[in-house]
């Protein structure tokens, strides 16, 4: 269930409260009993072995999926004009028919936005993203990392109060990636948009995130929630070699590699009783 945090509420309210939420599909568990708090401008990350429910959680945030049990507030500033949330996804979501300006547009367009913002809006995000020269290629023409970077800007362009993030550079190679970690960071250090991040890269949670949950293996649990605290603005070159940046990588993996080798096993087991 989806809602409003009441104004009434007497302590700071956070941007994102979820509460006892659980997710079943006919007999299966996805998602089981998590409590979270989201702070209005955290950068939230969620790691945890495949299959775990993090996609599943993240598609109850976007409203694309209903929770069995649980619910989710979203504390929206009064009066509002802005889309509760954008999300970009792991793979290409790109409309292929449209360029890398129109792709980019496409959500204030939807919201009516007039000409003169729309120009302003996503001229600076595809500056900001280093598309204005490919403003009217076709994604088709494009590289992986490209198509990514078309994704941020319409995500950005859009204006939402929450960015969700599925695994968005898990696709790329190494190098795209990184880039891309840099660019991302240097956009929201602007924005300051409340962020959930999903993915499998330990590294890539604690250069980009504020805290990080761990989940467990099925049934998703939270498992711990982790504070980053490294300053910012941050250099996610300059991160790498900072003693903190290996003890918090450390740490999170030594949690996460049970749960790992947990959703490993449960595999193997299901692949024995077929």
């Amino acid at each position: 269930m989806l809602k409003s945090i009441p104004d009434g509420c007497p302590e700071a309210k956070p941007a994102i409260r979820i509460t006892d939420l659980s997710k079943r599909f006919g007999t299966f568990t996805a998602v089981d009993n998590i409590n979270a708090d989201i702070a209005r401008g955290e950068f939230f990350m969620i790691v945890g072995p495949s299959g775990c429910g993090k996609t599943t959680l993240l598609r109850i945030l976007a409203g694309l999926e209903n929770s069995t049990d649980g619910r989710i507030e979203i504390d929206l500033p009064p009066g509002c004009g802005r889309p509760v949330n954008s999300m970009v996804f792991q793979g290409d979501s790109l409309f292929p028919w449209m360029t890398v300006w129109d792709n980019a547009a496409y959500g204030l367009r939807m919201r009516n936005a007039p000409r003169t913002q729309i120009k302003s809006v996503v001229g600076h995000y595809l500056d900001r993203t280093g598309l204005t020269k490919f403003a009217d290629a076709y994604p088709h023409q494009l590289s992986g990392g490209m198509r990514q970077r078309v994704s941020i800007a319409r995500a950005f362009a859009n204006d939402p109060e929450i960015l969700l993030m599925d695994e968005p550079f898990s696709a790329l190679d190494g190098q795209n990636k990184f880039l891309l970690q840099g660019e991302l960071l240097r956009i929201w250090e602007e924005e300051k948009k409340t962020v959930i991040f999903i993915t499998h890269d330990v590294d890539e949670a604690v250069k980009l995130g504020d805290r990080i949950m761990v989940m467990t293996a099925q049934p998703g649990r939270l498992k711990m929630i982790v504070p980053v605290p490294l300053k910012r603005p941050r250099d996610v070159l300059e991160l790498q070699v900072t003693p903190i940046f290996g003890e918090l990588v450390h740490m999170i993996w030594s949690s996460l590699r049970e749960e790992v080798q947990r959703a490993r096993d449960l595999d193997e087991a299901k692949g024995l009783r077929k």
